[in-house]
């Protein structure tokens, strides 16, 4: 059947139901932007594979996750007439007939490959307590599953789960840097499973577009050498800020091979993703095109950006060049780089991510320019695919938010005709604009959770958030929500909050929360245990339900060490401690105070709530102590617990300098650095949190020696400095993407925070001023240092997660000591 006519049968059900008892004369505004939209789609010249491809396909997920049961489960496409004129899965009994012989199976049918995938998970979940993970988080449980011809069975009548919206959208533009640039096929393969298993049918295809760009830039018409493009490309490391104007040239040249080798990934990666009925979204052209353009069309209209987070605007990766949108060359290149991917990739299914000035704002704030400029950005898209609609990240009405009021948004979202955009409301986990833009003013959007920066190691989530904010939305008068979506910039941590998130799909009405964090410890840890189910109540009303509105960036002492002058410290807040909950002036003192927004991390849960988690997940040991998702569990939050605990020694240690109590202040400096070396020890007794495999992934894509030290550098560089310094000016960007993996704990954050500590007590000793300028020059020294390095590093666990973390507990926990 014809994608098309799928899609816009799909679409056409949501809006029905989603207005059935509403008597309306006309179209609204927002209506009528969602019929066009499903005209528009059901316009689609591409068409689904045909149900054979995607059977095959479906079937290769189940033989990968569960091989012994690849006759357990017997797999059909339908219609979507057949389930009401919305996406769905079905369950059902099934009894497979072998001569005399008949067994008990399952019978799954969806209205594509993935609706196929989505509802095994369903079943396995919820009939045979499976819990799906990625590796890095522990895995996936899947213990629990009986053995073939002795499955579970549903209710006599099935089971029939549609789609609330049509859509469940994967990926941040910059996941591509953060978690997925060193992937081979075998890791995408095992997402792209993953993606199918919960559901997701919008994926972001991102990889191998350089290529794409290296053939526009080098035909006849551009006419640009390999030398222009190495200026305009970032690294391996750096391509989503290179892709968005951000820089240039840092962390590169990108090596001839990459661009082939990244190129022949993209086309596995869309193959697959195709074949299971996924609609992937290309890119586009926003604007950024390479300085060299600038001296083939001198006429042309092109303009250099303001520095973005350069240390003092070095030319060689500052201010990228932007072409104005109202050149004719505009459309040139934006037709000719959708053609290209057309041509190279055997076809389209139309929809293609476009950010215009991601954090950098328009040179003017006058609507009528910003319309001009969305005009200019579709007409491009639109002359190399017709078709084409416009799926833009919502990330500038959210950071950016003083700039865009309403008559510049609504001149940006009405800038391309009905129907054709689609935003992305990022943000909307902590910061929805949806509800502060009436819907983004009649413009189809997707709700969508972001909840992570950086690929940052933090226990954090709005679960609450995630169970009522896409019901409200879509509830909501006006309403033209048209999909969910998680567009975390990393990936690979707090499997608990992404389940949920995926769920959100498929969930029309509001979860008992409670009931559901009960049987997900269940389903993660294949049994019920009493103290990991209390512990997870616990995290479910503190660290997984933050409330105060702040973005979790990973700020904590150890991973981000402040860049802060402590002679010029006034006063340092503690850390409020040994509480159940937080009192309301007491919370405004840490989300406002100098400790909460420079030197120690966020904290929206009383600490002693964890620590009394931690406890109940260590009384469950006996029991689970050889499950991997467990072990997993137990070192994240005895991680969680001790990282917060190193903020408030830090406070004090802060707190004692500024009263010349030097005794202090070695005792406590002594304290917080063997934190860090036994939470380095911890780390390194789980594969979850290694630096090692970052490391090697990244060098096992080098053809010689000289890409491979490239790689490790970028590979390096991201997660410590990430961009440019001098001699005594770090980063403004340092440690925005750190993480809590061993290796990098012992062989940088500890050296750092000795160097700090050792520079603390020299300048109580001679009765001096902390030399801050120092300071910054040794660190950024060992910085750079440790970036040229190509040491290796673990990439297999040592030591028992359990003993371990049972031994810090007693050390850091105790009453005397916390």
């Amino acid at each position: 059947m014809a994608e098309g006519r799928l899609v816009l049968i799909l679409v056409l059900g949501f809006v029905a139901c989603t207005r059935i008892g509403r008597a309306v004369a006309a179209p609204s505004p927002a209506g009528s932007s969602l019929l066009e939209l499903e005209i528009f789609i059901g316009r689609m010249r591409s068409q689904l594979p045909h149900p054979s491809t995607q059977l095959q396909a479906a079937r290769g997920v189940l033989a990968r996750l569960l091989p012994q049961h690849v006759s357990s489960f017997d797999f059909s496409i339908i219609s979507l007439d057949q389930c009401g004129g919305k996406a769905c899965f079905q369950i059902e009994n099934y009894q497979r007939t072998s001569g005399e012989f008949v067994s008990e199976e399952i019978s799954i049918k969806g209205t594509t490959g993935v609706e196929l995938c989505a509802g095994l998970h369903w079943y396995l979940k919820n009939w045979c307590k499976v819990h799906i993970s990625w590796e890095k988080t522990g895995g996936s449980q899947l213990m629990t599953v009986p053995k073939p011809g002795s499955l579970p069975k549903v209710g006599d009548g099935g089971v029939l789960i549609q789609r609330p919206v049509p859509w469940n959208y994967y990926q941040n533009t910059v996941t591509s840097s953060y978690s997925f640039v060193w992937w081979n096929w075998t890791r995408w393969e095992k997402e792209i499973d993953w993606m199918a298993l919960q559901g997701i049918n919008l994926p972001l295809a991102f990889t191998g577009q350089e290529a794409i760009w290296e053939k526009v830039f080098q035909s006849e018409k551009f006419n640009l050498t390999k030398e222009d493009l190495d200026d305009y490309f970032g690294g391996p490391a750096f391509l989503a800020w290179a892709r968005m104007g951000n820089l240039h040239r840092w962390g590169g040249p990108l090596p001839q091979t990459w661009l082939d080798n990244q190129l022949k990934l993209q086309h596995s990666i869309l193959q697959r993703m195709r074949a299971l009925g996924m609609t992937p979204v290309l890119p586009s052209f926003s604007g950024n095109v390479p300085g060299a353009l600038h001296k083939l069309y001198p006429s042309a209209k092109i303009s250099r950006l303001k520095n973005w987070n350069t240390v003092n605007g070095d030319p060689r990766w500052c201010c990228t060049f932007l072409l104005d949108p109202t050149d004719p060359l505009f459309v040139d290149i934006g037709k000719a780089f959708v053609e290209e991917q057309i041509q190279e990739y055997g076809g389209t299914h139309h929809i293609y991510n476009c950010d215009t000035f991601n954090e950098n704002l328009p040179p003017t704030n006058a609507p009528s320019y910003i319309k001009s400029l969305g005009e200019a950005v579709y007409a491009a898209m639109s002359a190399g695919d017709p078709d084409a609609i416009w799926l833009m990240q919502g990330w500038l009405f959210s950071s950016q938010a003083s700039f865009w009021q309403p008559p510049q948004m609504k001149a940006l979202l009405h800038s391309v005709p009905v129907g054709r955009m689609v935003v992305l409301d990022l943000f909307a986990d902590v910061d929805p604009v949806w509800s502060q833009s009436n819907h983004f003013y009649g413009t189809p959007y997707i709700w969508c959770m972001l909840h992570n920066f950086g690929g940052n190691t933090e226990m954090y989530g709005r679960l609450d958030a995630v169970r009522l904010g896409p019901i409200e939305a879509r509830e909501s008068e006006n309403s033209t929500m048209v999909g969910v979506g998680m567009c975390m910039e990393g990936i690979e941590q707090n499997p608990v909050a992404y389940e949920l998130m995926a769920e959100m799909a498929f969930r029309g009405e509001r979860t008992n929360l409670e009931i559901w964090i009960d049987d997900y410890a269940t389903r993660r840890y294949g049994e019920v245990a009493e103290g990991a189910h209390e512990a997870w109540e616990l995290l479910y009303r503190t660290i997984y339900n933050c409330s105060d509105g702040i973005a979790d960036h990973n700020t904590d002492v150890i991973v981000k060490f402040p860049d802060v002058d402590p002679s010029t410290v006034k006063k340092v807040p503690g850390i409020i401690k040994n509480r159940m909950t937080i009192s309301e002036p007491d919370r405004r003192l840490l989300e406002g105070s100098f400790f909460q927004s420079k030197m120690a991390g966020h904290i929206w849960y009383p600490p002693s709530a964890a620590i009394k988690a931690l406890r109940s997940f260590l009384n469950s040991a006996h029991k689970l102590a050889k499950v991997p998702q467990y072990r997993y569990d137990v070192v994240d939050l005895t991680r969680q617990v001790l990282s917060k605990h190193a903020n408030e020694l830090y406070a004090q240690i802060l707190t004692s300098f500024r009263h010349g109590n030097l005794t202090e202040v070695r005792k406590n400096s002594k304290t917080f650095l063997e934190l860090i070396s036994d939470l380095d020890s911890l780390l390194l007794s789980n594969e979850g949190f290694l630096l090692g495999p970052w490391l090697e992934s990244a060098k096992e894509l080098a053809t010689t020696e000289t890409e491979l030290k490239l790689y490790e550098w970028n590979a390096r560089t991201q997660i410590t400095m990430w961009y440019d310094n001098t001699q005594d000016m770090p980063s403004s960007l340092h440690d925005y993407a750190n993480k809590m993996w061993s290796g990098l704990l012992r062989d940088y954050y500890l050296p750092r925070a000795s160097l700090y500590m050792t520079l603390l007590q020299d300048a109580l000793e001679k009765n001096v001023s902390f030399p801050f300028s120092n300071w910054r020059v040794k660190w950024i020294s060992l910085t750079n240092s440790w970036q040229n390095e190509q040491k290796l590093y673990e990439v297999q666990s040592k030591g028992d997660s359990i003993s371990i973390s049972k031994a810090v507990f007693s050390k850091y926990c105790s009453r005397e000591s916390m």
